[in-house]
């Protein structure tokens, strides 16, 4: 028991020492003043995909299209300011795309980039909306590893980095992530509009390439920072590193599953199921429209073959 409470009295004595070397200027932002709103949160996500379920079993599915259609069209619209706003500052404070470290003055350019980073913190938080929307419409199967992982880490993981490296190296990944998410959420958001729109959305599985290649060049990048000993934490360079190798891999997993291993051709009904969720990523509106698409089809058959054993009939009777 004692060495337990020394421990955990180290852990306090450490924690205390990090937040001297912290980034104060935004230490007053929302959130931001220590780890327990944030890990609150993530901690009522993780227990809503525990209860949820238990929740809607014996309960119809909630439809929710104009619900998806305006969150994944407002999740367009801030990720595209994020990119923006850190784009815009990073250029105004010449930054170097290959070692920039965190300058902590209150220079305006500095303090925006700051600003949009957290900006961007905030929106993974909002993006556990993404599985309270698959929980309730009952899209359990799209609830898999792969995505309560991706959105678990990024937004817990994201307040160290805006606590203590609101800056520099910083903005690379998170400018490039937040336009990757635009591409993603406004490919969501038509899917939503229903099948009209859904026919003509032939690039899903080139979101996962994309996913997958910022991955390979955030390894990149990073790797070149720690070659010329660039002056940013080493330790969060090889977080980085691990961290985005753990992506390649279940995200490589993803897409073998859902592409490589399908068959050229399937029927209708298997083929809705193909239009599997990408993994910030899984799809918010597409299963309802193929699921959608296959009942209108089976609806305009049926007609069909009725009509065509009456005249069976008919040309019995005559015969």
């Amino acid at each position: 028991m004692e060495i337990v409470t020394h421990l955990i009295n180290d852990t306090i004595e450490f924690y205390k020492w990090t937040l001297t070397i912290a980034d104060k200027r935004v230490e007053k932002w929302p959130l931001m003043d220590n780890p327990l709103p944030t890990l609150a949160i993530s901690t009522s996500y993780l227990l809503f995909l525990w209860l949820g379920p238990k929740y809607m079993k014996n309960r119809e599915p909630f439809q929710l299209r104009k619900t998806l259609i305006v969150y994944n069209f407002s999740m367009v619209f801030l990720n595209f300011f994020i990119f923006k706003e850190l784009f815009v500052a990073a250029r105004a404070a010449s930054y170097s795309y290959i070692c920039q470290p965190v300058d902590y003055s209150d220079d305006p350019n500095e303090v925006r980039v700051a600003g949009a980073l957290w900006w961007y913190f905030i929106s993974k938080g909002i993006e556990y909306l993404d599985t309270v929307f698959f929980i309730l419409r009952k899209k359990f199967n799209q609830v898999t590893f792969l995505h309560v992982y991706h959105h678990c880490t990024m937004f817990t993981l994201w307040w160290i980095g805006i606590k203590w490296v609101a800056g520099g190296q910083s903005f690379f990944g998170a400018h490039m992530n937040a336009m990757i998410h635009v591409l993603m959420y406004l490919y969501y958001g038509l899917a939503s509009c229903g099948p009209k729109i859904q026919k003509y959305l032939w690039w899903k599985k080139y979101l996962t390439i994309i996913q997958m290649i910022q991955f390979h060049v955030t390894i990149g990048h990073t790797a070149l920072s720690l070659y010329v000993n660039c002056d940013f934490p080493h330790w969060m360079h090889y977080s980085l590193i691990c961290y985005a190798i753990t992506f390649i891999i279940l995200f490589g997993n993803f897409y073998y599953q859902t592409y490589r291993r399908q068959q050229p051709r399937r029927d209708a009904s298997s083929s809705s199921k193909a239009g599997k969720a990408l993994s910030n990523g899984t799809l918010n509106g597409l299963s309802k429209a193929a699921n959608g698409a296959v009942a209108m089809g089976s609806k305009e058959e049926k007609p069909q073959e009725n009509s065509g054993r009456r005249k069976r009939k008919g040309r019995a009777k005559r015969d």
